[in-house]
């Protein structure tokens, strides 16, 4: 019996996109992550094509919201914040203590959450601000990037409304 075990490769497919390089990984018919920078390995399987797709509709301001299976690893109050991170709607924010509310624990803690999100703009964790003003973002360049991908999203749900309807951020 080997002492290690040779980790299990996971399909990837990169994309090019405003905030940088990204690589989304799939597992069992499920994404599991989403990473800044360009993959080792590329594979094309329907799933990731269909991610890539949502992606770049959204990076085009034609879509704000996604429908992929979404399979993030982490503890079960993790995934309980991340739960919670995909009902705020786009291009709406809510505070780390709104979602410690619905989800249980502190301000703080969600902001453990959110900066262990493994797949962050899918799980959207940019919508989420302190109290008292933007809060932190661990994605891409940080805070410039945080602030491009709720940008966009305004931008998006507003031209994507229907007439007569408004979008705000809170």
């Amino acid at each position: 019996m080997p002492l290690f075990r040779t980790p299990k490769r996971v399909p990837q497919l990169s994309l090019h996109t405003p905030v940088g390089d990204l690589t989304i990984s799939e597992e069992d018919g499920a994404i599991v992550a989403l990473d800044w920078g360009w993959g080792r390995d590329q594979t094309e399987t329907p799933l990731l094509l269909r991610a890539r797709d949502q992606l770049q509709e959204y990076f085009d301001a034609e879509r704000v919201d996604f429908d992929l299976p979404l399979a993030p690893m982490g503890t079960e109050y993790y995934r309980k914040v991340w739960a919670a991170l995909c009902r705020i709607p786009a291009a709406t924010t809510c505070t780390y203590g709104d979602i410690a509310r619905e989800a249980g624990g502190s301000a703080r803690s969600v902001g453990t959450a959110n900066s262990r999100n493994p797949i962050p703009i899918l799980i959207p964790c940019h919508r989420v601000v302190a109290g008292n003003g933007l809060g932190g973002y661990s994605g891409g360049d940080g805070l410039p990037t945080k602030l491009y991908l709720l940008d966009l999203e305004a931008r998006a749900a507003a031209a994507l409304a229907p007439p007569g309807t408004a979008t705000r951020l809170l």
